[in-house]
């Protein structure tokens, strides 16, 4: 069964997202990991996914950079690699290999998951990320820890449940600060 692997990035010391023109949004998209990602492995971690899931309106954002990028390294991996867009209101999808999950999420999740071993992306949204959360879909969260304290900026945890204990599988740092955290889901 394909494990469900959701990447949290540009996400604060003070347990917050960066929301788009902030001054950690800035700062996140300052530093060279965000401004060029070009880590062998973690290029290596997204070209092997079986597929890459998010939510409308990262699908939205994600699309329109990813089909007109030359130079970014994820585009050309995002551009060939199986999508699906979790959304009730969208209705078709124009980005290249992507479908539109429009049922009931944890029986979607199931339809991805059969099949073999590999791994699936979660990019986001947040509504995605905490739905999939609320369901215990998810097998392991990466995230990307900012040396920052934002004061500012979407709460990814606010309305999921109140206990979930997950096990520390790794920890790097990058020469700018960033701490890379990988947890597996405690069952």
């Amino acid at each position: 069964m394909r494990k469900l692997i959701a990447t949290v990035f540009n996400y604060s010391l003070d347990g917050l997202l960066a929301d788009e023109g902030t001054e950690f949004w800035k700062f996140c998209f300052d530093l060279p990991e965000n401004r060029e990602p070009d880590a062998p492995a973690h290029l290596d971690f997204l070209q092997s996914a079986y597929a890459h899931v998010m939510g409308r309106t990262a699908y939205e954002g994600m699309a329109g950079a990813m089909t007109t990028s030359t130079d970014h390294p994820f585009a050309d991996i995002l551009n060939a690699g199986r999508k699906v867009v979790f959304s009730r209101t969208l209705k078709t999808a124009d980005w290249a290999n992507t479908t539109v999950a429009a049922g009931d999420t944890a029986e979607e999740i199931d339809k991805l998951r059969l099949g073999g071993d590999g791994h699936i992306v979660v990019w986001g949204g947040v509504s995605l990320w905490r739905s999939l959360m609320r369901l215990d879909l998810i097998d392991e969260l990466q995230v990307s820890m900012f040396p920052y304290v934002a004061g500012e900026g979407t709460r990814l945890f606010d309305g999921v449940p109140k206990s979930y204990q997950l096990d520390l599988v790794s920890s790097t740092a990058s020469s700018s600060g960033i701490v890379y955290l990988q947890y597996r889901r405690h069952r």
